[in-house]
């Protein structure tokens, strides 16, 4: 199993990630309402607020009593409903790690345009590749897979501390974020090719639409003085750690002087903090509500 835990990649800007909190907050409050209903209503709440392709571009409706909010406004209103608890909390957990320092090299108002914009290109990408599927699509995913592209620009040379548990074996490793989320965003892509149409319920289009539309987003929402492909502010538990060349370290850990005699605060035993830490790709998914139960209500 392989669980990303947390980084170390501080914020430079805002005091605290209100937006990403707020993100969170709302899902989760959407959520417990959805697990409040009875099951064939909390169905009929998937039907009504979920995006459904094929009704959205018209080739069926659904009956009066699901028509809660207009076709097009599922599009917004699905990117907050969720399929399950794990479903919920895998996202939740993906956008935490990654969403506040997203939300620091944007600022509040910009990012959360930029989160609801990411989720429009995503669901605009599911519905894109079957537009006749008359199967809900509910989740954050799309929304997220474009924090993690604009992630993937910011900070390419990030770590994050991800465990690792096989078996006996458990270990704590920081993982290089470009390696690992660009292996996730093709991984998505080869598994959409693989299979375009149903995903075995997991809409890899809506997490490839999502990623692109964050990557080509991010230099417009950043702040002109953030850099792109910019290192990290902090350093993972057993990040690597290489000294600067052409200069030799002392025993406490700091560079010696170009002159060949330490500095007179040496005796503190000075530490490094050459940033190096950041993010593991994410495994999250769209749900799709299963196929069985409650008998689709087209007309």
């Amino acid at each position: 199993m392989l669980l990303p835990l947390y980084d170390s990649n501080p914020r430079n800007r805002i005091p605290f990630q209100y937006v990403t909190v707020g993100i969170i907050a709302v899902c989760a409050i959407v959520y417990l309402w959805q697990a409040s209903l009875d099951p064939q209503r909390a169905q009929e709440a998937v039907f009504a607020l979920g995006t459904i392709p094929a009704v959205v571009f018209g080739e069926r409706q659904l009956p009066p009593e699901l028509l809660w909010v207009p076709a097009e406004a599922t599009l917004l209103t699905s990117m907050f409903m969720h399929g399950g608890p794990m479903h919920l909390i895998g996202n939740m957990l993906y956008l935490w790690i990654l969403g506040d320092n997203v939300e620091d090299a944007m600022g509040h108002l910009k990012f959360l345009i930029f989160y609801l914009l990411c989720g429009l290109a995503a669901v605009m990408a599911h519905m894109l590749i079957d537009t006749s599927s008359t199967v809900p699509l509910v989740g954050a995913s799309g929304a997220i897979s474009g924090v993690i592209g604009a992630y993937l620009l910011l900070h390419p040379k990030a770590y994050i501390n991800v465990l690792i548990w096989i078996f006996v074996f458990v270990k704590i490793v920081p993982i290089p974020a470009w390696i690992a989320l660009a292996f996730w965003i093709g991984l998505q892509v080869v598994n959409g090719a693989m299979d375009p149409g149903t995903g075995g319920g997991v809409a890899f289009w809506a997490h490839v639409g999502g990623a692109v539309a964050g990557m080509v987003l991010v230099p417009f929402f950043k702040h002109k003085d953030v850099p792109l492909f910019n290192g990290v502010g902090g350093r993972g538990q057993g990040a690597p750690h290489r000294p600067r060349p052409g200069h030799a370290r002392q025993p406490g850990g700091r560079p010696a002087a170009p002159w060949g005699r330490k500095d007179d605060d040496d005796t503190n035993g000075g530490s490094d903090d050459t940033p190096t830490e950041g993010r593991r790709a994410p495994k999250i998914r769209l749900r799709r509500p299963g196929r069985g139960g409650v008998k689709r209500p087209w007309h």
